[in-house]
């Protein structure tokens, strides 16, 4: 089955993939309609306290090479080149990603992003965009219902309907309440608050080319560089229990901070005030299935898997989505149109246990950022791994550098080959303390045996 030429295209979200998916799709010769439910994007609107700084990998900037707009977002790229962990003395460790020049990840302020991405959509390819204008439903033919901010409401004219409209998606919703696809939300029982790290003298306050964490076992407090020399940081805390964000109320904030980030302190300014006034945010993985429905509307990015942040690859698995997506749309395309329903179904198969691979490894990651670094076994497995790396190369690649750093090796398996490695790790490391007593004559033959 296919489509005419002139078929309609929507794309549901307007943020970073909802953009990013729209340049691709231009770039074809689609003419897609973003419906974007906020108001326009701009540089100067508010934060809002609630937008957790983004990270941007290889997969990431494979995406952007692809539509053509790498060097405009590299301009507002931070590199990160390891993690700068911080005790409760105040003491310094950095921890590299890797052991390359090119192993860094980016910090990139999501709202800028946001904003180039709609600027580049709207001015250099001609995308239209519907501002705000939010889905409050869709029908049983797959049509979705959109409300404008007067309350007016209208069946979107659309013949494929891409919702990227993120974790809270309401397409993804409406479809799960007409029984048309099965979806479960599992909320982290931590959430997240925002807080600014203020610049010094006009200068980074604190090392700027690194992802700085406070583990406090249970608990951590993370910092992410800004254009403006400030560092964005948020706190991850537990709902409930001691410590939480129940127990640490406004009146708390200062002892509480005092007590476990005094380092931190005097770099953020008003703490009390913005503690109190800024929302905790809910942290969650998504589970969907299927992907599509009534082979017209296809949920992509966070709307179909939405993962928790602390791999950093939120928005690098939604933009390996939208280029899987546009890959497709050039393989099932005819001179009569494009076979959708052969695009939907090989885009689910080819993504969705990548999806669920990287969300379990998220999950993982949370554990190692906020009580695994403080141990120095951590040090020791991240050194052999480097090691390992070096000795067979192209054969041991660290799982955390397979993720955020080797594009070509899909998340499924990463985690694969992670698990081999960990055991392999676990063996070498058992009975030593220290690099040099490791026996690297075994090492090879575990390497050869198992990767």
């Amino acid at each position: 089955m296919t489509e005419p030429a002139s078929q309609r295209i929507a794309i549901i979200g307007g943020g970073p993939a909802g953009s990013l998916l729209a340049i691709l799709l231009a770039r074809r010769g689609l003419k897609p309609v973003v419906i974007e439910r906020g108001p326009q994007f701009s540089y100067t609107a508010p934060r809002g306290g609630r937008s957790i700084n983004l990270a941007l990998a290889a997969r990431g900037i494979a995406a952007l090479r692809r539509a053509g707009i790498e060097a405009e977002v590299a301009k507002l790229m931070i590199p990160m080149r390891g993690r700068m962990v911080h005790d409760l003395s105040g003491a310094q460790r950095f921890l590299p990603y890797g052991q390359r020049a090119t192993e860094e990840i980016y910090s990139v302020s999501r709202a800028t992003l946001n904003t180039l991405l709609y600027e580049l959509a709207a001015q250099r390819y001609g995308v239209e965009y519907r501002f705000g204008e939010q889905c409050v439903g869709v029908e049983a033919d797959g049509t979705p219902l959109i409300e404008s901010r007067d309350g007016a409401r209208r069946r979107l004219v659309a013949d494929i309907v891409l919702a990227a409209d993120g974790a809270g998606s309401e397409v993804r919703r409406a479809l799960v309440a007409t029984g048309a696809i099965a979806a479960r939300e599992d909320l982290l029982d931590h959430g997240y608050k925002e807080l600014t790290l203020a610049a010094r003298g006009g200068e980074f306050a604190l090392e700027p080319n690194a992802l700085h964490i406070w583990p406090r076992g249970g608990f951590m407090l993370i910092g992410l560089p800004n254009p403006d020399r400030t560092f964005t940081a948020t706190l991850f805390l537990p709902h409930r229990g001691e410590p939480s964000f129940a127990s640490v109320g406004p009146g708390q904030a200062r002892a509480f901070f005092d007590r476990e980030f005094a380092d931190a302190v005097p770099l953020i300014q008003g703490l009390e005030h913005d503690y109190a006034e800024h929302p905790v945010g809910q942290l969650g993985t998504v589970h969907c299935r299927p992907w599509s429905f009534a082979n017209r509307v296809l949920l992509v990015g966070d709307a179909a898997h939405a993962i928790v942040p602390f791999h950093g690859q939120g928005m690098n698995a939604a933009f390996e989505d939208c280029i899987t997506l546009d890959a497709l749309t050039a393989k099932h395309e005819s001179t009569g149109g494009h076979d959708w329903p052969a695009i939907f179904a090989a885009f689910e198969a080819d993504r969705a246990p990548n999806a669920r691979a990287i969300a379990e490894m998220a999950l993982e990651n949370y554990r190692e950022m906020r009580d695994e670094v403080r141990d120095a076994k951590f040090e020791l497995r991240a050194a052999l791994s480097f090691e390992l790396e070096r000795r067979f190369p192209g054969r041991f690649i660290p799982r955390y550098s397979m993720v955020m750093f080797h594009p070509e090796i899909p998340y499924a398996e990463a985690q694969r080959r992670g698990a081999a490695q960990t055991g392999i790790l676990d063996e070498l490391s058992a009975s030593t303390d220290s690099l040099a007593t490791v026996d690297f004559t075994r090492a090879g033959r575990l390497v050869e045996s198992l990767l």
